[in-house]
This record gives structure tokens, C-alpha cells and sequence, in this order.
């Protein structure tokens, strides 16, 4: 099966349309694009937006951040969620400013070897920062290229192929190599997802490459996959273990047991699993005489 799709039009609409983002913006270095895809996973644009602009302008090189200490790195992170994605850009750091002269690498493989750098933040950062015309594939794009090539709802899960697909749809010089536009057209890919394809409300009055969508011709089918089950939060120990993070970044120093269970104080075994990971994970650490201090 041959996949198309009107790069041009998408692109176009991209350059009208597109999000005034920070780390989009020419003056932005790799680094700060690096440390904005840390950010925004599983996190949205919105709640990233200040953190990354306090972030870059605190530690605006990797050398900067690589020189701070593992508790002001988990403080700065703040409330982002998820906080093992700070312990492990403070580990990308160090690496990049000990083996990579401070600069970020350009290559997606070099790229792969950095400490909490996975498929896609490997090409993103090698698209984005250095305009390697290599396919960039997330949630956003896997589902525009189920829809309008595909025929499909929502796409089947992540497979090999779907960098495959992304690679076949980006345009090409008449030599087969890819156009200039190449690395544009991926990111007008992934914002098509974003703002017009959405999960649950896709704006299809509004979609640049609605003429071409496989999934609208086909009267927009629904999925046949099974709903997916909404992660809840309010009391689980993701929660719990965010608590506790909590009382340890607002001090300076470290605290008493007491002060973590008054954080919690509702189900002791829960706050007790919480700290345990909490531990395991290095995210807390706990000082000679007993006490309780952010780790890192």
C-alpha cells in the first residue's frame, strides 16, 4: 500500500496555525529543546510552559545543570509529575557536558546512548534542533496517519511500521532524498494532532488535509478497540509519593517522619508503599541520623 498525503497544504496550514512555542523559536538550542521533550511527556504544553522557561534560564547549558545538586533539580522540577524524568535529564546533562563538549549530539544514535533518551525523543531532538530529515513519531502523529491514510478511528498501538509510514508521507526531492521542508512537514504532523485530529473532538471542518482523510471518506467510523480506561489519581500512590515530595521540596533540609506521615495521614500501608519507592527510586534519601532529605 502507497501512503500519501498533501505535505504541502499541511505545512502550510502549520505555518499559519502552528503554536508560537518557545523551544520552536530560532534562538532555541538543542539543549532547550531537549529538555522541553523531557517536559512535555505525558505532560501538557500548558503546565510545561513555565517550568521550561525557569529551567533554561537557570541552567541554560547542560553544563550549568550538570553542576547542580540532585535536590535542587527534583525543587525546580516542581509539580511536572513524574519526577524520575528530572533525576534522569540531571544524568543526560552530566553526560552531555563530560563526553559531548557541552553540546547536545546531533545524531539520533548518539542521541539513543544518553541516559533517558528513548526512540522518539532521539529523533525529535535530531528534527527539531538540527533538521535531520528523520521520521518523528508520538501519540499525535501515530493517529492523524491512522486516520487519514489508515482509515481508522484510532490507531492499532505502537508498531514498528509506523516510522515506516511517517518516512513514506514526508516529501521528497525529485531525487528520492528528502525535501528541505521535510523536517517542517513532521512537525506540522505532530501539531495536526495536537489542535485538529484530536483524541475525542477532531475539528475535521477546519483539517487542511480533510480531501485526503481516508477516515472521514469512510464516514468516520468508530473504533473498534475497547474503550480505554481513564487513569484515575485522587488516591492512588502516584498521589502519595507526590505528597511526600512535596513537604521535602518546601525545606531546605531534612525533615522528621512525622512531618511525611502528616503529609499522608490517611492510609499508613499506602504512605509506607509511597516512601518505599520513593527510596528504591532515589528520589528520597535518608540521612545518617534518621532523617528525611529530596536525593539526587
Amino acid at each position: 500500500m502507497t501512503l500519501s498525503m498533501p505535505s504541502a497544504a499541511l505545512v502550510t496550514w502549520f505555518d499559519a496555525h502552528g503554536r508560537d512555542l518557545p523551544w520552536r523559536r530560532p534562538e532555541a538550542t538543542a539543549w532547550h529543546i531537549l529538555v522541553s521533550e523531557f517536559m512535555l511527556q505525558q505532560t501538557p504544553v500548558a503546565r510545561v510552559l513555565e517550568p521550561w522557561h525557569a529551567w533554561v534560564s537557570r541552567w541554560p547549558t547542560p553544563a550549568d545543570m550538570a553542576a547542580a545538586s540532585g535536590p535542587d533539580v527534583l525543587r525546580a522540577w516542581g509539580k511536572l509529575g513524574y519526577p524520575r524524568r528530572a533525576q534522569r535529564l540531571h544524568q543526560c546533562a552530566k553526560t552531555v557536558a563530560a563526553h559531548h563538549e557541552n553540546v547536545v549530539p546531533d545524531d539520533v544514535d548518539a542521541l539513543l546512548a544518553l541516559p533517558g533518551v528513548g526512540e522518539y525523543t532521539a529523533r525529535a531532538v535530531a528534527c527539531f534542533a538540527y533538521d535531520r530529515a528523520v521520521p518523528v513519531v508520538d501519540t499525535n502523529v501515530r493517529r492523524v496517519i491512522a486516520r487519514a491514510c489508515h482509515g481508522l478511528a484510532e490507531p492499532l498501538g505502537p508498531r514498528r511500521t509506523d516510522l515506516d509510514d511517517a518516512d513514506a508521507l514526508a516529501p521528497r526531492s525529485p531525487d528520492g532524498s528528502p525535501a528541505p521542508s521535510a523536517t517542517r512537514f513532521s512537525a506540522a504532523l505532530m501539531e495536526l494532532g495536537a489542535l485538529v485530529c484530536t483524541a475525542r473532538n477532531p475539528r475535521c471542518d477546519v483539517c487542511p488535509i480533510v480531501d485526503s482523510c481516508a477516515w472521514f471518506a469512510a464516514g468516520k467510523p468508530a473504533s473498534a478497540a475497547p474503550p480505554k480506561r481513564t487513569q484515575r489519581y485522587e488516591g492512588t500512590d502516584r498521589q502519595a509519593r507526590g505528597r511526600l515530595l512535596d513537604v521535602l521540596r518546601e525545606r531546605s533540609g531534612p525533615v522528621t517522619r512525622d512531618r511525611l506521615d502528616a503529609a499522608w495521614p490517611t492510609d499508613p500501608g499506602q504512605r509506607s508503599r509511597a516512601l518505599d519507592s520513593l527510596l528504591v527510586d532515589g528520589l528520597v534519601e535518608i540521612t545518617d541520623d534518621g532523617l528525611f532529605r529530596l536525593g539526587g
